[in-house]
């Protein structure tokens, strides 16, 4: 059974496969540099944020499988293990890691125990199988079927260990760091558990693992901070409480600032040799180190730790315990795109976000009085609701962690899915699909992305399946067919609040709303007001247009035509093989890098033009004019006629013909369209035309 162990060494992933056998041995030796540990060493005095460089040499273990050698971050597999890896972290010291080590050792089912390279953490390795102990291939199966392992391990761990299980999202290239454990635990004939293929990927609900409150006594008063950043702020918060108290200093007496700030320190929990050492670090008081030490020695004799009420105000400590609480128990983020703050329960094996309601804020704050602190719905709303809260962009997030782009063209791939005689189709999807990243990464504010593709075909084709599988799942949530041009507002925010939107059945679109369509497809920023505003604010548009439809004849405004890319959907869409969206995204980002044009020129617009004449409908007055007139030929003279003049003439010979105000000012449009001549007289645009009755 074979693992992948995987570094970068200046950038470039560097990965290779090993047999357990040989990891296990290589976890019980370490080579002259001690990189684990002299990395534990140095974490024990490392501030918050300090990059230890010993961390980044130790190559990741990876127990899932073995992927192929494509030098992505997220590289393919080869061969899917069955081991599943659970993590036991956040222990107190070595010992502890050892009991914990030594405990998973007793079950028959521990394939690897080892002790992690913090020296505070202990690595286990379960194997899984079918049944039939066989192991799924495909990668769907794959993924599901490791999501139920994951979670039938932790069930079954949980309870045995008596310590939290660190819940991770189960994907296969999950791993840790290669470590240093003079006695792991090994046991090659370690009993597979036994499971069905899922159907579905594991119910995240079924398991519930709450994070344990902190107990140091330093770390309950200023939760949320490493010890080191906890003692320096309690230090100073007690000496300008010291300072302040003891008043005016009077011929350099310090002994009265010396005894309170020893006694905050001791009723805020501070060890006496760090607050010594806080102290000295002011460099006017190391030469009263001798003063300094018998004073607090005095105080922390004289008083039992911990005694008495602390300094810190009451409500200071209450937001700082609020604080804590929250960043333990939930992650929660302000999604800029949807408008939502979102919040994960950490207790959950769910790693994907959800609204935060107002069932959840009482849920939290149930959850909280049963952890003991005095907060009520509002403390929880006023923390969700602050600029504490980081802001997340869901597009951006996912463009900016994709592959690097294999070469090969995914994007003309997509578009030849579509089948149809448009031999143009594939470069004009392609220029449009540029268009669509361009516009989502902010590349050009000041226009939209006013080009839409419009699938004309059959109903039941796949046009709309196709549609919707252009975003990749993690985007779908920003997918839209249902929208309404009557409700402006909400049209709008739609720009802001959709990365994709089809106008599912294109023909249903009322006249009355063609031109505010057009308006919407170019307008490139949004001004409007949000729910429960009061005032209008600038959002970014990110919205790009696609479009269906079952009929042909669908294009009404022969002027706005140049903004539909319109194709005749020939056959059944393919929509059943799956689509790299990685590699699909990757293109376009390499793409916009190299900047690559992602606008029409006015030469394809004049193509585009030209393709959609088959799809333009032809109004009533147009067809009675190519009835009854005609284009005159060479050199041959014909009539000059105002537009009104001529549907004059059309209604003479065809008595129940009517025109409105609207006919009369877009048929000379109509008339421009078909080519007739036209010239400025005192009296108007004059057309001139042949009579066919006089012909």
């Amino acid at each position: 059974m074979k693992v992948t162990l995987y570094r970068y060494e200046k950038e470039t992933l560097v990965m290779r496969s090993v047999e357990m056998e040989k990891l296990q041995a290589a976890l019980r030796t370490e080579n002259l540099n001690k990189p684990v540990s002299t990395t534990r060493d140095k974490a024990m005095f490392a501030l918050p944020g300090t990059q230890n460089s010993y961390i980044q040499k130790l190559p990741v273990v990876v127990f899932g499988g073995t992927f192929r050698k494509t030098g992505e971050p997220a590289p393919p597999m080869r061969d899917y293990s069955g081991l599943v890896l659970l993590e036991v972290n956040h222990l107190s010291d070595l010992q502890e890691a050892v009991q914990i080590r030594q405990q998973a050792a007793m079950m028959p089912q521990t394939l690897l125990a080892f002790v992690g390279f913090s020296g505070k953490s202990v690595k286990i390795v379960i194997p899984f199988t079918l049944p039939d102990g066989t192991l799924p291939r495909s990668p769907e199966q794959v993924k599901r079927f490791h999501s139920q392992a994951y979670l039938t391990a932790v069930k079954y761990y949980q309870p045995q260990l008596g310590r939290n299980i660190t819940l991770k999202e189960p994907v296969l290239q999950h791993g840790c760091r290669m470590s240093y454990d003079p006695q792991p635990v090994y046991n090659p004939d370690a009993v597979a558990i036994r499971i069905e293929q899922p159907m579905r990927m594991a119910d995240s609900e079924e398991i519930r693992i709450v994070p344990e409150e902190p107990s140091e006594p330093l770390q309950r008063l200023m939760p949320g901070m490493s010890r080191n950043y906890r003692i320096a702020t309690l230090f100073s918060i007690a000496m300008v409480d010291a300072i302040r108290k003891s008043g005016q200093i009077k011929d350099g007496d310090l002994k009265p600032v010396f005894t309170l700030l020893a006694d905050n320190c001791l009723k805020a929990g501070i060890p006496e040799e760090d607050t010594v050492q806080c102290t000295l670090l002011y460099n006017d008081l190391k030469s009263k180190e001798m003063e300094i030490r018998m004073t607090f020695r005095s105080v922390y004799t004289l008083k039992e730790a911990l005694a008495g009420k602390t300094f810190m105000p009451e409500i200071m400590s209450l937001t700082l315990q609020l604080e804590e609480f929250m960043l333990r128990r939930y992650e929660i983020r302000n999604n800029k795109m949807s408008g939502e703050v979102e919040y994960r329960d950490k207790s959950l094996l769910r790693f994907t976000f959800s609204p935060f309601t107002r069932e959840v804020r009482n849920s939290i704050c149930t959850e909280a009085h049963k952890e003991g602190l005095n907060v009520w719905d509002k403390d929880i709303e006023r923390y969700v609701y602050s600029d504490n809260i980081p802001t997340f962009f869901p597009i951006e997030e996912y463009l900016g962690h994709l592959p690097k782009w294999d070469g090969k063209d995914h994007i003309r791939k997509l578009a030849k899915r579509v089948p149809c005689n448009n031999i143009r189709w594939a470069d004009h999807f392609h220029r449009w699909f540029l268009s669509m990243v361009a516009h989502w990464l902010g590349l050009d504010r000041e226009h939209g992305n006013s080009t839409t593709p419009l699938l004309v075909g059959d109903q039941g084709c796949g046009k709309s399946t196709y549609c919707l599988n252009i975003l990749p799942p993690e985007l779908r949530q920003f997918y839209t067919d249902s929208i309404d041009f009557s409700k402006r507002r909400d049209t709008e925010l739609a720009l802001h609040r959709y990365a994709l939107v089809n106008i599912d059945e294109f023909d249903s679109v009322k006249d009355t709303h063609q031109s505010y369509l057009k308006h919407i497809l170019q307008k490139a920023n949004v001004s409007t007001r949000l729910p429960y505003q009061t005032a209008n604010r600038n959002l970014r548009r990110y919205a790009t247009f696609i479009a269906t439809s079952n009929n042909f004849n669908i294009l009404t405004d022969p002027t706005g035509s140049r903004r539909f890319i319109c194709i005749e959907v020939t056959d059944t869409i393919d929509y059943i093989q799956p689509i790299d969206y990685e590699q699909l995204y990757a293109q376009a980002m390499e793409a916009l890098a190299n900047d690559e044009r992602y606008w029409f020129t006015h030469e394809e617009e004049t193509e585009i033009v030209a393709n959609n004449r088959q799809f333009q409908q032809i109004p009533p007055e147009e067809q009675l004019f190519l009835q009854y007139f005609r284009l005159p030929k060479q050199n041959e003279a014909g009539e000059f006629l105002l537009s009104i003049e001529i549907l004059g003439r059309i209604k003479q010979k065809q008595r129940d013909f009517s025109y409105t105000k609207t006919v009369i000012s877009n048929f000379g449009r109509l008339l421009k369209r078909n080519g007739i001549p036209s010239k400025r007289s005192n009296r108007g645009t004059i057309y001139q035309v042949v009579e066919l009755s006089k012909s």
